[in-house]
């Protein structure tokens, strides 16, 4: 490591600025932005241009930089200067100031860094000056792990820091203290945008040494339906911290394989045909996990509030007192959607969706199907390939027209996803056809749009008809 990464105090004193062009005024955008007080010397005596009047304002002209006086001054930055760069360089290094030519490492004591600014947080990404293009790249990557709001966390723990020191004197506990304010509800309040929450959840806590000693937390994460790119930013973040995670079978190997190596792996899903340990033991494990201290995921296949009984796993937890959070995920009928571009809705076509479940035929028959006869709503069946006769026998014996479109898909986003289109006459025999679930069955005109049924022989009947017709 040849150049140390150091954070510069720009209220300390003023930076001189020499050049000229879009260079230096992006040098100069960058210096403002801090809150820097800046001295410019434009070497081509265009201070005006590129600049709105408010940032002009803020600037003072600066003389001769080889002749101006430099006492005070924190820094020297040279962009667009030309030959005088060096010149300056030079003038730096023999007053002892540190001093950055753009793209001049050999007149440079300092380079600047690829930044990801979230306000208190500041993160800087550095290569020793060789390559900037992989430092922005870098900088990207952290750019979308990083919440957005992690810079107004820093800030809410900076207010509350010495009030905290004066209630937990011991450094071990605060560390452990604010250790589980991040962690833990109040962070994602914050991170949510709800500070002014965040703050009354803080006030309340009367104890913080029994509040510190009680870490455990619970995270119902959404996994999506397999395909492990899907996994939201806060989903990663959480796996990665999880000491436990319970998770379902219908969460994938590659999901799982993004959870942090050590953590503890439990598999606690229902299958058709396989109950599992049930709810109430799944229940009872994760509020044991938390009340150990521990970090506990519930992994949960597509998204947890849709047909995915996370409220009732946060009225458990709310009933045993313990701490936790939620994590969206993408549920698997838009999982379906996406991947064999069916759009769910369509202007003046196709302006409702109905979601609903279908485990077994009994769940079917209990279905009003009246309610779905309607040609502008689009019907999403989850777990469906068991009730597919059932099914088709109540939206028939409800009106609905033999000939509607159907798409059924399996595994979908996964490797082996597979669909099939069809009518809703013929859904008992699609679903035979994608060998195994899970899957999702679509029902509705926008089945039509679907890349599958324009390259299929209904599709392609379709388009022959109204060929005639016009």
């Amino acid at each position: 490591m040849r150049f140390l990464p150091i954070f510069l105090d720009l209220q300390a004193g003023p930076v001189l600025l020499v050049g000229a062009g879009d260079l230096v005024r992006a040098k100069l955008r960058l210096l403002l932005s801090a809150g820097a007080r800046v001295r410019w010397f434009a070497v081509d005596g265009d201070y005006e241009s590129g600049l709105d009047s408010e940032a002009a304002g803020r600037v003072e002209r600066a003389g001769d930089p080889l002749s101006a006086d430099l006492n005070g001054v924190i820094a020297i930055l040279c962009a667009g200067a030309g030959e005088l760069g060096e010149t300056v360089a030079a003038r730096a290094r023999a007053a002892g100031i540190p001093v950055n030519v753009m793209d001049d490492l050999a007149h440079s004591t300092f380079i600047f860094p690829a930044i990801v600014d979230r306000g208190d947080v500041v993160v800087a990404v550095g290569t020793g000056g060789s390559s900037p293009v992989v430092a922005r790249r870098v900088r990207e990557k952290i750019e979308s792990i990083l919440p957005a709001r992690i810079g107004d966390l820093a800030a809410f723990i900076g207010r509350w820091r010495k009030p905290m020191q004066a209630r937990l004197p011991e450094m071990s506990a605060r560390r452990t203290f604010w250790e589980r304010i991040v962690d833990g509800p109040i962070g994602a309040l914050i991170l949510s945008g709800r500070e002014s929450e965040a703050e009354q959840a803080l006030r309340a806590i009367e104890n913080p040494e029994a509040f510190a000693s009680e870490r455990g937390l619970v995270t119902l994460v959404g996994a999506g339906p397999g395909d492990p790119d899907l996994l939201t930013i806060k989903a990663l973040r959480a796996l990665q911290d999880a000491d436990v995670i319970f998770y379902d079978d219908l969460v994938s190997s590659e999901v799982l394989d993004r959870a942090r190596r050590d953590a503890a792996r439990v598999s606690v899903g229902r299958r058709i045909g396989k109950p599992g340990i049930g709810q109430d033991a799944t229940n009872a494990l994760m509020i044991a996990a938390a009340r150990e201290g521990k970090r506990a995921v519930r992994l949960k296949g597509g998204d947890s509030f849709v047909f995915g009984r996370g409220g009732e796993e946060i009225a458990a937890l709310r009933e045993a007192g313990v701490a936790y959070a939620v994590i969206p995920g993408v549920t698997a009928g838009i999982g379906a959607a996406a991947q064999f571009e069916v759009p769910l809705t369509f202007r003046k076509k196709a302006t409702r969706i109905t979601f609903l479940t279908a485990h077994k035929t009994h769940d079917a028959e209990a279905v009003d199907w009246s309610l779905l006869t309607d040609v502008a709503m689009t019907v999403v069946v989850y777990m469906g390939i068991t009730a597919a006769p059932a099914i088709r026998a109540g939206m028939l014996a409800a009106g609905r027209s033999p000939d509607t479109p159907v798409g059924v898909f399996a595994r979908v986003t996964r490797p082996d996803a597979k669909a099939v289109v069809g009518t809703l006459d013929q859904l008992p025999d699609l679903v035979t056809q994608v060998e195994n679930g899970p899957a999702i069955l679509i029902i509705g005109d926008v089945v039509e749009r679907s890349l599958l049924w324009r390259g299929s022989d209904l599709g392609r009947l379709a388009a022959s008809l109204m060929e005639k017709i016009q």
